[in-house]
């Protein structure tokens, strides 16, 4: 990735750095220095086949945003470091960006951040995560957590109702495979609630996906005893890609459907013709959309070339830190003091965000700390996704 400005990506707890910033907290507080966000990325865990790209695509907007003078004049100071998908490590990070006194943190996996939000609401530092959990999306449990997403369980919903049209009222079997921790557990009750509530004919079984297997044979052989028309996936890309390898192995005639950390480039590319047919659900335009807002995240990386070579997850972490961005905007121009509850409040008040068609429109309320509330579906043939739905929200939201 081309770097235009550099952005500060420590390696935190280096002594170096604490001993020199004294003079910066003195700039920060009189309005004049850097803005501190702090970032929670997996660079090299379980889940950085999609969490490096993720992190590419914030750290590519910081370097744009001070390219073009920083936001009202202040640069943003992007302090992140990688926690290998391992919540002990994200809480000792989550402490030292506390002392580095961030204003806001961009997170990533369902498990820390559920862990972390007791510690965000007391600290009072907004945090937008990756994990798109339900759970931190209520902001009378959890008012310092935002999403900038769909919600997995909204996701799985307007799947649910897609197989519900397909089968044309007629019963059908659903597998749901899932990655085997709170990430992929999520939506997964939702899910059920869901068929039940929409009183659709549908048979909903799950299985978790363990963490170091090779194959799912054992698994697929189980949903194909459930007699599974339709196999729900609920993990990143690389296991998904080989679940669906697994399932044209096996012969199984089952269609497959990704939620959003298997609807990309990666799985197409993984997976091969095996991902032929897989129904996906982005949130985020992929990379190959006729979306105006690609242009702003191709200046960017670089060119559209690059953009084309990278995939959907860059797109999702460069809006992700745009929508942060507005949120500081917004509340440096209303002249009030920097503070944690200061921008939460601001996200909760900004007018929707416009993303060029990239997403539905951004917006945060104070009644839900989830971003997005419908998506496209798209379809993948021949390696490359093309949209086949225009966003939906879920049946009855």
């Amino acid at each position: 990735m081309r770097t235009k400005i550099a952005v500060l990506v420590v390696t935190l707890g280096v002594a170096a750095l604490a001993a020199g910033c004294g003079g910066d907290d003195d700039e920060a507080a009189s309005g004049e220095g850097p803005i501190r966000i702090g970032g929670i990325f997996d660079l090299t865990g379980p889940t950085s086949d999609v969490g490096v790209a993720y992190a590419d695509g914030i750290k590519a907007y910081v370097d744009q945003l001070n390219s073009d003078g920083g936001v009202e004049g202040r640069e943003i100071e992007l302090i992140s470091d990688d926690y290998a998908y391992e919540v002990p490590q994200a809480e000792q990070l989550y402490s030292r960006l506390k002392s580095e006194e961030v204003l806001a943190i961009q997170g990533w996996g369902t498990g820390d951040t559920e862990a972390l939000s007791p510690q965000v609401n007391q600290d009072q530092i907004p945090y937008l995560s990756a994990s798109y959990s339900t759970n931190v999306a209520d902001p009378a449990e959890t008012p310092f957590n935002f999403i900038p997403g769909m919600t997995y369980s909204d996701q799985i919903r307007v799947l649910l109702d897609y197989i519900a049209e397909q089968s044309g009222g007629e019963p059908t079997e659903v597998a749901v495979f899932h990655n085997d921790s709170p990430f992929g557990e999520s939506p997964l009750e939702d899910g059920q609630a869901h068929v039940e509530e929409q009183g659709y004919e549908i048979g909903y079984e799950t299985y978790a996906m363990p963490a170091e297997a090779t194959d799912y044979a054992s698994e697929l052989s189980r949903a194909e005893q459930q007699g599974a028309e339709w196999i729900i996936v609920q993990n990143v890309a690389t296991p998904s890609a080989q679940l669906a390898k697994d399932v044209q192995a096996q012969g199984i005639d089952a269609t497959v459907l990704c939620l959003v950390y298997c609807s990309d480039e990666v799985y197409a590319e993984l997976a091969g013709p095996a991902g032929d047919g897989t129904i996906g659900i982005f949130p985020f335009a992929a990379v190959n959309a006729d979306a105006p807002g690609l242009e702003r995240v191709a200046e960017a990386i670089g060119s559209e070339q690059e953009l084309q070579q990278t995939n959907v997850h860059y797109v999702q972490g460069y809006y992700t830190m745009h929508a942060l961005a507005e949120g500081i905007r917004s509340l440096l121009e209303s002249g009030e003091e920097l503070t944690g509850d200061s921008l939460r409040a601001t996200l909760e008040e900004l007018e929707p965000i416009d993303t060029g068609e990239v997403t539905s429109e951004f917006d945060w309320t104070e009644e839900f700390h989830a971003a997005l509330t419908s998506s496209p579906l798209y379809e993948l043939e021949g390696g490359q996704w093309e949209q086949i739905q225009d966003p939906v929200a879920p049946a009855g939201s």
